[in-house]
């Protein structure tokens, strides 16, 4: 971790009220953590619109497992993305809806790529990617 630097903000009154409002609510310990928190988010979307460096996602996934044949579909989505899906969960949710949660790793773009494929599946009713960084190169 480098050296740290201290620096002032200028802002809006109503905007720091508002700021001060949501720290509190998220249990930072004060205003400089919230920012470095901040900052750290966008730096972790931009490495995902850039695409080229290392991302987690979970990919989470509902469907009814009696339409016909989509369970199998999916499991070959998962067997040809095999040295990126890291881990699976599966979860049945009631007699007929099942709730998968894939842990994805690889390049940013490569990581999209196979969330679009697997929530893109028909059968599927709904799915989303959530990226995340490995945490290199975040200080």
């Amino acid at each position: 971790m480098g050296e740290t630097v201290r620096f002032g903000i200028s802002m809006d009154d109503k905007l720091l009220e508002s700021f001060d409002r949501l720290i509190e609510r998220k249990g930072y310990a004060n205003r400089s953590e919230a920012i470095r928190d901040l900052i750290r988010a966008a730096q972790i979307e931009l490495d995902w619109e850039e695409g080229e460096k290392d991302a987690v996602g979970t990919v989470t996934l509902v469907y009814n497992h009696h339409v016909r044949d989509l369970s199998d579909k999916l499991t070959e989505q998962q067997h040809s993305h095999h040295d990126q899906i890291v881990s699976a969960l599966h979860v049945h949710l009631d007699a007929h809806n099942c709730l998968e949660v894939l842990v994805v790793r690889g390049k940013g773009h490569e990581v999209r790529r196979i969330a679009d494929e697997l929530i893109g599946v028909k059968g599927v009713k709904h799915g989303k990617l959530v990226m995340t960084s490995t945490g290199e190169g975040l200080h």
